[in-house]
């Protein structure tokens, strides 16, 4: 395993996220009540590793940069995985994932160009691609 990332959306549950050797994105859960599931794959070719958070319980979203230099995300809605959808951007990197509420996700990643940027989710919809001061 490679890469490794966690996170945790409720009590008594862990997901943990890995590059796979071809480049994939592999996941696999812990539940208190049933221990470890098996490996799925989530596909994507990765570029660097990867980015998780919760945003509420039965809710997360991954994030990779993909040789296009773009950032990937797919989300787990509580039901099942939606596909990869890009957001765009010019990175090269690991990319910073953080929700500090329902309905908000914040995502950094360092550019191509060596400056910090910073797109979010407000609930609505994903707000461009800003440059942070740093």
């Amino acid at each position: 395993m490679e890469d490794l990332a966690a996170v945790s959306w409720g009590s008594g549950r862990i997901d943990l996220f890995w590059t796979a050797p071809d480049r994939r994105l592999m996941h696999r859960s812990w539940t208190a009540i049933g221990g470890w599931s098996a490996d799925e794959s989530l596909g994507g070719e990765l570029a660097a590793p990867v980015a998780v958070t919760a945003w509420a319980e039965d809710q997360m979203e991954v994030f990779a940069v993909f040789p296009d230099g773009q950032l990937w995300d797919r989300y787990w809605d509580g039901a099942a995985w939606h596909p990869w959808e890009s957001l765009g951007g010019e990175l090269a990197g690991q990319p910073a994932a953080s929700s500090w509420g329902a309905n908000r996700i914040d995502v950094f990643a360092p550019g191509r160009d060596g400056a910090l940027w910073h797109r979010w989710w407000n609930g609505t919809e994903w707000v461009r691609w800003q440059k942070e001061r740093v």
